[in-house]
């Protein structure tokens, strides 16, 4: 049977359409690297069902560029060799973005491989100012407060309870030693005197701080600031060996340390804590938001856990890098993170966002104590 030219071109051209018709329908692929194993195993896979919950939500309305999101998973085991190494593999397998960011050594270890590699990268969590600031990633996007953003709230509560004698345990990383000194900056800014009654540090892992706790416990501090990004095994460990110890003078924990699961573990040990963070799921302005509506019911259908803070950041994560994407119709990595650095979103799970020119998403902290194993919100 003989065709014509024309039938000829006409069945070249659906040839090749074919294939495109395919491709148009592959998913986006999006890599997701939290710590999966080890003492803030939960976190890490709460975050990942955030995210998932997300892009299930995203995909529901269309997609990305009409194409579904496809999450992979990657433990960095809180170890920032790992994490390079889980980076290097997700680049392997096609990722047009990476949302990551438990610990900030692991981050700031991970952000010039990924941006080397023409991938965008998204830190959820960490929160040392390096990662912002120190030139790894020169498009970096971060949703976390910033160890800078969280020291006035915390030294503004020092300096209202008027804590004279404080003292520190802290996290001997970049996060914890950050943390500290933007709260001993900030006490300066507002001109409190205070003395500072004692000082231990100790690696994210250690979960035994009898030692450090009977020296502080000799200071005789008002305060006793804790910075303890463990939330899985060191802080619950903490709180229960300081009550164990009856420790004078209040514990102030540092911003964003206290999700529902620590208070779970932790126990009556909990009770009393200070805290402050930038979420709470049933707490105004997020309660009335219906997108947050949305994600707390599919999460606690989904897992039987209400949203903390880390998976609020996930799924909020995801949403902006989609409506970046759509927006520009485009998966480009330095045009979407330039969309979103010095941007505004509308319809989060936080709500109505903005960003600063650095990449730095705007926040609002609220005070907060525990009583009776619940987080009450100050007014």
């Amino acid at each position: 049977m003989m065709i014509s030219r024309k039938q000829f071109l006409g069945l070249g051209a659906a040839a090749l359409a074919a294939p495109r018709l395919a491709r148009a329908a592959d998913p986006v692929k999006l890599g997701a690297i939290f710590p999966l194993s080890g003492g803030t195993a939960v976190q890490g896979v709460h975050v990942c069902e955030a995210i998932e919950i997300a892009a299930a939500m995203v995909n529901e309305a269309g997609g990305v560029l009409g194409r579904p999101i496809q999450v992979i998973r990657r433990d960095d085991e809180s170890t920032p060799a790992v994490g390079v190494s889980r980076a290097n593999e997700l680049i392997g397998e096609g990722v047009s973005v990476i949302i990551e960011g438990w610990n900030s050594p692991v981050t700031l270890a991970m952000q010039t491989v990924i941006a080397r590699a023409g991938v965008l990268d998204i830190t959820a969590i960490s929160k040392a100012d390096q990662i912002l600031t120190g030139g790894g990633n020169p498009l970096a996007i971060r949703l976390n407060s910033s160890n800078a953003q969280d020291g006035r709230i915390i030294a503004q509560h020092l300096k209202a309870m008027g804590a004279k004698r404080i003292a520190f345990l802290t996290q001997n990383d970049a996060y914890g030693n950050g943390a500290q000194a933007s709260i001993e900056g900030e006490l300066k800014a507002l001109g409190h005197d205070y003395t500072k009654a004692g000082e231990e540090r100790f690696p994210f892992p250690q979960a035994d701080f009898r030692v450090a706790l009977t020296n502080l416990r000799s200071a005789n501090a008002d305060a006793i600031v804790a910075i303890n990004a463990n939330e899985g095994s060191g802080l619950p460990a903490l709180l229960r060996q300081a009550r164990q110890m009856r420790l004078r003078g209040e514990i102030v924990t540092a911003v964003g340390t206290v999700a529902p699961s620590v208070i779970q573990v932790a126990g009556d040990a909990a009770n009393g804590i200070v805290g402050a963070d930038i979420y709470f799921p049933k707490v105004e302005p997020f309660a009335s938001n219906p997108v947050n509506q949305d994600f707390v019911r599919r999460a606690e259908e989904r897992i039987r856990y209400t949203p903390d803070k880390f998976m609020a950041l996930g799924a909020t994560s995801l949403q902006v890098w989609a409506m970046a994407a759509n927006e520009l119709r485009t998966l480009d990595r330095e045009k979407v993170a330039n969309r979103i650095r010095g941007g505004s979103f509308k319809g989060t799970v936080f709500g109505d966002i903005a960003f600063a020119p650095d990449g730095q998403l705007g926040s609002s902290h609220r005070l907060f104590t525990v009583n009776e194993g619940r987080i009450e919100v100050r007014a």
